[in-house]
């Protein structure tokens, strides 16, 4: 009780400290402060503490919060960010009064990353214990965005009612923004903050950072916008920013308003930003699809892939079945061929029943093309397209299984389980429907027994949809087969597919439960290497479409830039496939296989830092989880808020950000090649 009343008077304090930094406009300069944070990869004690980190060795981080350097207290608080360790708020919070600003603000992100709620009394003290001086700001802002990572809905209540903020305030008003988003990344949101949120996008005055992180909110929380159309109709018609009008425009969408569609459309015959017709493209959904069909043709044959190909995407979720037919025509008017299939796919899904004339000819041409297509991930895409007409999960399964590309072999149960998952099932196959589902049960079984590490994950989550239930159809001596194959997989490199089997073994044994596996330490630091290329080291990708370049940041995450030096310099990135493109949102490769599953014989751990992904270009690690980090990787398209202290970031395109741009499934790396660069 004494502990919760403390905590609501520091919450009252903290909240009449806000109020009056913001009535206090511009503060008043103070006297410099000369000690600043300096690191160096090459510095023995920077060395020690990532290792500390990475083994996860504690005892001997925790004497280094107190070391007189301020860059080792720094780089230890910033360790407890990727540990997570809640015994550990304590002693990071006693940074938050640290002399050196850049270690309040490592101190308050990792607070933040632990998320522990016995956190926030020590974000309120450290917030309203700093003085007035204007270089205090940036920790300020830092401890408003954690207080979002682990703070409760009063909490929300009482940043949000914070008004009193001026476009000057620029740290303070982005703390407050972060802190709402962060909220909602945890679904707590409230009329206020979204209120707030409106308020601080609709105002140019506002730095662009801040409309950013409330654009994002809009377009990404579940809260109701259908009030909110001509506010941020207006907000998307007076931004000139393609990061902020990307997300508006997900946001009007959400409105599901007449004057939304005909702002949304007038944008996308203004804009000539590939991203922002995505986004318009994605927002149609939210409206009648004859009112959007004229805008979706148009974008079919757009130049820009990615345009296209959200076009197609578009039409398969929402087009009527008497158009399924013409878009089926549509298709050979002298489309690109993943256009092509794509439009197959539409019309395969949306045909009428009574259509048999069409839907013979649309799959007999199917079979056709995935007899003729060289690529796997054109074969891949043939699959999916027939996987649209359910009885052809016989065929499906059986090409499966004369295939030996591990691309195929992954789609061919990608493809059976959207049809188990599909929402007409039993209607569709009606008296068979149980035959088939105890078809599609042995099928999945048979994935899991191939040995592949995709097609054993994906048959794995097939097996416990929330859609069927295929519990009856599994013998209990098959779980215990499944158990062999689970014993049977090779770690670390094999382990997300591990964790999906045994959360379906779980499954199959009535619920049992199951604690995924985290990788144990495997894989140092390879210092040397690291050293060899200097503190500012780049990777040139040398790809068919034209070169890449990377600047990478060891001084943010040594294990992740050490690791994908090693993959360029040993060949390992070599003729490897981007095996994953999402339309205005990454491009990913890395993947030994081609089909975005499994690793080489080893995995490094996740490193996490206060930087955003608030850009296009930046590198990040793929993830199965903490610690789970391998060979695979990705690039941005544009900002992408919400993998901020999840996915590890580690480096940005400095050139060719047109070539990533223009980079689709299947194409590939040539080369890989490390460079120095100069110091700036």
């Amino acid at each position: 009780m004494e502990t919760r009343k403390y905590a609501r008077g520091l919450l009252g304090a903290f909240l009449a400290i806000l109020v009056f930094w913001g009535a206090a406009c511009v503060p008043p300069q103070a006297e410099e402060i000369i000690t600043t944070v300096e690191l160096n990869p090459a510095d023995s004690m920077f060395q020690r503490i990532s290792d500390w980190q990475d083994l996860r060795q504690t005892e001997d981080l925790y004497p280094v919060l107190y070391h007189p350097n301020p860059a080792y207290r720094y780089l230890a608080a910033r360790a407890f960010a990727s540990i997570q360790e809640t015994s550990a708020v304590d002693s990071i919070a006693r940074l938050l009064d640290d002399p050196v600003e850049e270690v309040r603000e490592m101190a308050a992100f990792a607070l933040g990353q632990i998320g522990a709620a016995e956190a926030v009394p020590h974000l309120i003290r450290g917030f309203n214990s700093q003085d007035t001086s204007r270089q205090h700001y940036p920790s300020r802002r830092a401890i408003l965005e954690a207080v979002g990572k682990c703070g409760d809905v009063n909490t929300l209540e009482q940043i949000s009612s914070v008004t009193t903020y001026t476009p000057l305030d620029t740290a303070l008003v982005e703390g407050q923004a972060w802190s709402i988003y962060r909220f909602g990344l945890r679904d707590i949101t409230s009329t206020v903050g979204t209120d707030r949120m409106l308020t601080l996008v609709s105002n140019p005055a506002y730095s662009s950072a801040t409309r950013l992180v409330a654009a994002n909110y809009l377009a990404r929380m579940s809260v109701p916008l259908d009030s909110f159309s001509a506010p941020i109709a207006a907000a998307f018609d007076l931004s000139n920013e393609p990061n902020i009008q990307m997300a508006l425009a997900i946001a009007l969408g959400k409105t599901r308003r007449p004057a939304a569609l005909t702002a949304l459309i007038g944008k996308y015959q203004q804009t000539n930003d590939y991203r922002v017709k995505c986004n318009i493209l994605r927002a149609l959904s939210n409206f009648p699809y004859e009112s959007c069909r004229t805008l979706v043709t148009e974008a079919l044959r757009d130049r820009n892939e990615h345009i296209a190909r959200r076009a197609a995407q578009y039409l398969l979720e929402n087009s009527s079945p008497e158009d399924a037919a013409q878009w089926w025509r549509f298709a050979k008017d002298s489309l690109p061929t993943p256009i092509h299939l794509e439009l197959y796919r539409v019309a395969n899904r949306h045909l009428p029943a009574y259509r048999t004339e069409y839907r013979d000819a649309i799959n007999f041409e199917l079979r056709q093309r995935f007899a003729r297509e060289t690529s796997p991930y054109r074969q891949a895409d043939v699959l999916r397209a027939l996987s649209e007409f359910p009885w052809n999960y016989r065929f499906i399964y059986r090409t499966g299984q004369e295939v030996q590309d591990p691309i195929l072999k992954t789609a061919t149960y990608e493809c059976l389980q959207q049809i188990g998952d599909s929402p007409g099932f039993d209607q569709f196959f009606g008296l068979s429907a149980r035959r088939v589902s105890q078809e599609l049960a042995n099928y999945f079984m048979s994935g899991i027994r191939s040995g592949e590490a995709g097609a054993i994950a994906v048959a794995s989550q097939a097996l416990r949809s929330s859609a069927r239930d295929y519990r009856s159809f599994v013998e209990p001596d098959s779980i215990s087969a499944l158990t062999t194959v689970l014993e049977s997989l090779e770690l670390p490199a094999m382990v997300e597919t591990y964790n999906e089997l045994g959360q379906t073994i779980a499954y199959l044994r009535g619920g049992e439960a199951f604690e995924p596996i985290k990788p144990k330490f495997n894989h140092p630091i390879d210092w040397k290497l690291l050293n060899t290329y200097g503190d500012r080291p780049q990777l040139r990708m040398k790809t068919n479409k034209g070169d890449v370049v990377l600047q990478l940041w060891p001084t943010v995450a040594p294990g992740s830039v050490a690791n994908i030096m090693d993959l360029a310099q040993t060949g390992f990135l070599n003729d490897k496939a981007f095996h994953r493109v999402v339309p205005n949102f990454v491009i990913q490769g890395g993947s030994p296989t081609g089909d975005a599953y499994g690793s080489l014989d080893y995995s490094i751990r996740s490193e996490f830092s206060d930087l955003h992904y608030d850009e296009e270009g930046l590198l990040g690690m793929a993830s199965a989880g903490p610690d789970t980090e391998g060979t695979q990787y990705f690039i941005t398209h544009s900002p992408t808020l919400h993998l901020d202290g999840r996915y590890t970031l580690f480096g940005k395109v400095s050139k060719g950000m047109d070539v990533v741009h223009n980079i689709q499934v299947g194409d590939r790396i040539l080369e890989a090649s490390l460079e120095k660069t100069d110091k700036e």
